[in-house]
């Protein structure tokens, strides 16, 4: 799937949603409740966030109100509060898209999603950069194939064994999308599988975010009118499907991000009349990790 296939769907699921008209409801604990810091909130959407290990770096995927022309944004947490985003060195303007940042769980390594090598900008391959001993990111850097395809590529996460997990529409697919977990191996070259039912349906699964230890995923997957989180456990050898999270029915939800115990999840979503906020919720009772990490 294209780069304009895909933000034409989310454009379609962004009317669809605005023209559902609700009441709100006083948010409970274990509701999703709008977390955005008031120094990245825009008019329009703000998604895909990630940490370095120490929390004081947040990088995340901005777009317009019509969740299009993405950008990768980055925030610092200084004197107690986050700091107006700005492009990272390693980031390219518009007409290049650029989106989906994931920071490793060592720090040492971002992954994104960019169209930067595609003449025509109509196809998100997957990238990195590393940090270099003085702090800075170094040059970009392409995944080669299999893990990049003529298909784009979407929201690439890392758990702690290196396994890349990112979203397809490549061919050969159970659907319309496919989650895949690309490994590599020692002399550098990389094994892609599809991670087959059921996580991949007929239906169109284009994003997962994995838990720090490998038993927790979230998909996003549109499976009905419009796409939705849905929760997977390890369990016996292979993923089990939880159920769909309970987040807005009437509006799409997009770039989940675990906490590291897996007991809390980013993601965003349209905040009624609002632009598209990032949202924060417990996936556990009780839930009592710190997280995300707070700009003190």
């Amino acid at each position: 799937m294209s780069i304009a296939s895909i933000v034409a769907l989310r454009c379609l699921q962004l009317a669809a949603g605005i023209l559902v008209i609700h009441s709100a409801s006083a948010q409970q604990a274990n509701q999703p409740r709008r977390w955005t810091p008031a120094a990245i909130a825009s008019s329009g959407y703000e998604s895909s966030p990630t940490f370095t290990p120490d929390g004081k770096e947040m990088y995340f995927l901005s777009a317009d109100a019509s969740f299009s022309k993405y950008r990768i944004m980055r925030s610092r947490c200084e004197n107690g509060a986050w700091t107006k985003p700005e492009t990272p060195s390693f980031a390219q303007s518009l007409p290049v898209i650029e989106a989906d940042p994931f920071v490793t769980y060592d720090g040492k390594r971002l992954y994104f999603i960019s169209s930067r090598q595609d003449p025509k900008h109509e196809d998100f391959d997957i990238w990195y950069v590393e940090r270099n001993a003085g702090g800075d990111w170094s040059e970009p850097q392409r995944l080669p194939e299999p893990v990049n395809s003529s298909a784009s590529e979407l929201l690439p996460r890392q758990d702690l064994q290196g396994r890349l997990y990112f979203g397809s529409a490549r061919e050969g697919g159970l659907g319309q999308g496919d989650i895949y977990m690309a490994t590599a191996a020692a002399d550098g070259r990389w094994q892609v599988e599809n991670l087959g039912p059921p996580v991949n349906t007929p239906a169109f699964e284009y994003e997962a975010e994995v838990s720090r230890d490998g038993g927790t995923m979230v998909v996003v997957a549109n499976r009905t009118e419009r796409s939705h989180l849905y929760q997977y456990k390890w369990r016996g050898g292979h993923w089990v499907e939880i159920g769909e999270i309970p987040a807005l029915a009437e509006h799409f939800q997009v770039g989940p991000l675990l906490s590291p115990s897996g007991d809390r999840l980013l993601f965003a979503q349209r905040d009624g009349e609002r632009s598209g906020e990032i949202f924060l919720m417990d996936l556990a009772p009780n839930a009592g990790e710190v997280w995300p990490p707070r700009c003190r």
